[in-house]
């Protein structure tokens, strides 16, 4: 990690998509640009780790991070995977305790950082921001109860399953035989963002290929018989 000269970049444009801070003026937004220090991070960097003090949060300028949990044996668990215009840490800015989670570079990206005590000036300042920080760690918390109940209730079939239908009708790209996705980098990745491990993730895709669902290429993987997949959530456990 390295904090960047001063770029001739907008930052107050970057801080308009964050929605925490949609309905700033521009007077705010670049009073509020003014006190962010940009920081580059490397593919797969640490942004900072679970139980690390909080010093302040981060927006994400450009590339993308990763929020994820540990166990004591070293198996992770992604909570979620941000892009440009997203917030990270906005909670324990608010209530003092320690970062609840990791966070670390998936590609090459740019963080702007905003001290703990700048952000609260802001919320004092302007308190519609505090209820639109509320916003979204509700929705936060809402996903958190689902990917509870998916590691719960559903079988690593089923989970990863929903996973190929959903990146098929978010990025999936038409072809002859069927639609064409790209998986996350390796399956230890995606066993990660599945609470699972890498062993069942690649058992279960060679099972999917052999009942005729999808053809695997690499990380590439073409999804033959979509309806077949889409069953499978149906079936629920």
């Amino acid at each position: 990690m390295s904090d960047m000269p001063e770029a001739k970049v907008n930052r107050s444009l970057t801080l308009t998509r964050v929605p925490i801070f949609s309905g700033l003026n521009e007077a705010e937004l670049a009073f509020l640009a003014q006190r962010t220090v940009p920081r580059r991070f490397s593919a797969g960097e640490a942004v900072f780790a679970e139980g690390e003090a909080c010093t302040g949060l981060y927006v994400v300028e450009s590339g993308h991070v990763r929020i994820f949990k540990s166990s004591a044996g070293g198996r992770e668990h992604v909570l979620a995977i941000e892009g440009p215009g997203s917030s990270v840490a906005e909670l324990p800015v608010f209530d003092g305790g320690d970062y609840p989670a990791s966070v670390s570079a998936i590609d090459d990206a740019i963080l702007l950082f905003l001290s703990k005590q700048d952000f609260q000036s802001l919320c004092l300042a302007h308190p519609q921001v505090s209820l639109k920080v509320l916003r979204v760690v509700g929705t936060r918390l809402r996903r958190l109860v689902g990917i509870i109940e998916e590691l719960s209730f559903t079988t690593v079939r089923h989970r990863l399953a929903a996973f190929l239908v959903r990146l098929a009708k978010t990025s999936g790209r038409r072809a002859s035989d069927g639609i064409e996705i790209t998986l996350p980098a390796n399956n230890q990745e995606l066993a990660s963002q599945l609470g699972t491990v890498r062993e069942l993730v690649s058992r279960n895709l060679s099972r999917f290929q052999a009942e005729g669902m999808l053809q695997i290429e690499g990380r590439n993987i073409t999804i033959t018989d979509l309806r077949a997949l889409e069953s499978e959530l149906e079936s629920g456990e």
